[in-house]
């Protein structure tokens, strides 16, 4: 499978601590790391109910180790994706959160931190909200490794 990521847009958008510790990586060996889907957590189902920002409603089906969840958020879906990380096992405390327009989507960066581990997780999505779960997502998984 071959991934195609606009590294100057895509990386150029990450936060300064980032951009240093991807330095020399490759497009595929950058998805892989920080944005790829492997790991204990999957994003089965993601869904916007809902137009406007102040009033949208959010709901991701998420995979923990076979089983399903479903969460759903009116507004910010980090809380609640945050919240339901915990319940199934994952603790995860966001400690740096970056996100920003660029010609291909919203890029969203986030650092988390599990009993004790820190790692990124990144993602680049049409809607703000989704490419914030998907980074949390990628940001959990990579702890797991």
């Amino acid at each position: 499978m071959t991934i195609t990521i606009d590294t100057h847009d895509f990386i150029a958008a990450a936060p300064k601590g980032l951009r240093a510790e991807c330095a020399g990586l490759t497009p595929a060996q950058f998805y892989d790391r920080y944005c790829g889907p492997t790991g204990p957590v999957r994003l089965s189902d993601w869904t916007r109910i809902g137009r406007t920002q102040p009033s949208a409603t959010y709901s991701a089906t998420l995979e923990f180790a076979g089983h399903l969840r479903t969460v759903v958020s009116a507004g910010s879906p980090v809380a609640a994706l945050t919240s339901a990380l915990y319940e199934e096992g994952y603790p995860v405390e966001i400690l740096q959160f970056h996100q920003r327009r660029t010609a291909s989507g919203t890029a969203t960066f986030v650092q988390c931190e599990s009993n004790g581990r820190r790692g990124w997780g990144a993602a680049l999505a049409d809607d703000g909200a989704e490419s914030t779960v998907r980074a949390m997502i990628a940001g959990i998984n990579q702890l797991g490794r």
